[in-house]
């Protein structure tokens, strides 16, 4: 196994086009990095590192931001805004008419959405940039109280999340694989010795026994990951001699379905909505009322990562967001009418409206084993910790969903194009 690995990557280093898209990612990833520990003035750095070791959804949303929240570096809002006015206007392209209208358009439509997709990142990264001031400014870290200074803490955040978002642009056009996804990525393995650092002095059991039980835990939820992000229902399809036009989303033999079919943005979606009680209790400490303080207080029990409450809320977030996002991305409509149009059927089944609803029946049976797999992931570290006494385990399971996940999305695009480059060198 590890020689077909090494020989996959000698492979790809021969290939002078892979090999120029990975100096590039590698250059682009020396910036991202160099640019994460530019720190921003006016902040208390001992005791942010303080809120960030007592609060474990902080350093959650710290995975998120790819490890300069922490920092708070130039760029500690990270890729977060970013990524949540994509989602939003993923969404928005199966409601609103004209988005949908430029989504089939091809390269031009999209670059369209992409560009819209930008301009909404700046009052997002705005508003969240005044979202975190307020939240530092209630624990005594920040000290900038004047206009002048505010105005340039919230500029400075705003404009280091724009810069890592061209910089992520730029891994997808001249580097390997997704440049979102990529830097998410790299920030997470940047803080994987500090993790395991924590992880080791913090198992009761002790460090022996604790590193022992941390490795057979990833090594065991690795495998899982990998097993149902490749695995797939395949529904067979037959198409009439006399058609043989291609359909989207369907090969020449059959409909595949994926488990996983929403990645890891359910987590992201729940991961937003979880960490709003938590900042609203450490906001509302800081205002100085006795019975708003109590008020926080309880919020902040109830939403403790150790607390039955969070991890049920947490879980079903997860498998609803799910749900939901594979009903937006996945429209067993649309596939029923364009395999009726193509001449396609599935054999046993009467194609249109019993072919919808036979696509819609397995999708739900499909989307239930991913939805329960990813909430088991969002919430499994979280039980783990209680249970071993390992504080610093609430990120494991997430950031190893989306190492796993980039992993195998990068081999497939290095993969596919060492395979495009023996088609070529054939045609010449």
């Amino acid at each position: 196994m590890i020689k077909n690995i090494l020989e996959f990557f000698v492979r790809a280093w021969k290939d002078a086009a892979i090999r120029a898209k990975i100096i590039n990612t590698a250059l682009i990833l020396i910036v991202f990095r160099f640019a994460a520990f530019l720190p921003v003035s006016g902040i208390d750095r001992e005791s942010l590192q303080s809120l960030f070791l007592g609060s474990p959804l902080l350093s959650l949303l710290d995975v998120f931001s790819g490890g300069t929240l922490a920092n708070f570096s130039i760029m500690a809002l990270g890729l977060t805004p970013y990524i949540n006015t994509s989602i939003f206007m993923q969404l928005m392209t199966q409601i609103v008419p004209r988005l949908e209208e430029l989504s089939k358009e091809g390269e031009v439509g999209r670059e369209k959405i992409n560009q819209y997709t930008r301009i909404l990142t700046i009052p997002l990264a705005v508003m969240q940039s005044i979202g975190v001031f307020l939240l530092l400014r209630g624990q005594g870290i920040v000290d900038a109280t004047s206009p002048l200074a505010l105005v340039a803490l919230i500029v400075t955040m705003a404009t280091g999340s724009m810069f890592a978002v061209w910089m992520g642009e730029l891994i997808t056009e001249y580097g390997v694989g997704n440049g979102v996804s990529f830097l998410i990525f790299a920030g997470i393995v940047a803080r994987l010795p500090v993790t395991f650092g924590r992880l080791g002095v913090s198992f009761d059991t002790g460090v022996p026994t604790g590193t022992i039980i941390i490795a057979i835990l990833a090594i065991l939820i690795v495998g899982v990951i990998v097993l149902i992000n490749e695995a797939t229902r395949q529904i067979p399809v037959q198409y009439a001699r006399r058609s043989r036009r291609p359909i989207p989303g369907a090969s020449s033999s059959y409909i595949p379905l994926r488990v996983n079919q929403a990645g890891v943005i359910p987590i992201i979606f729940a991961v937003s909505l979880v960490l709003m009680p938590s900042l609203l209790s450490q906001f509302l400490v800081g205002v100085g009322n006795p019975q708003v303080a109590q008020a926080a207080l309880v919020l902040a029990r109830a939403f403790d990562p150790q607390s039955v409450f969070y991890n049920v809320f947490y879980f079903a977030l997860v498998v609803g967001f799910t749900y939901f996002y594979t009903a937006i991305t996945f429209n067993p409509e649309n596939i029923a009418e364009n395999l009726q149009k193509a001449g396609g059927f599935v054999p046993g089944i009467r194609p249109g409206k019993q072919t919808e609803n036979y696509l819609n029946r397995v999708l739900n049976r499909v989307t239930f084993v991913g939805a329960i797999f990813l909430g088991a992931i969002a919430v499994l570290p979280s039980v783990v910790s209680g249970f071993f006494g390992a504080s610093h385990l609430v990120v494991g399971g997430t950031s190893l969903l989306i190492l796993v996940s980039v992993i195998l999305e990068l081999t497939r695009d290095i993969e596919s194009q060492l395979v495009m480059g023996r088609y070529e060198s054939v045609l010449r």
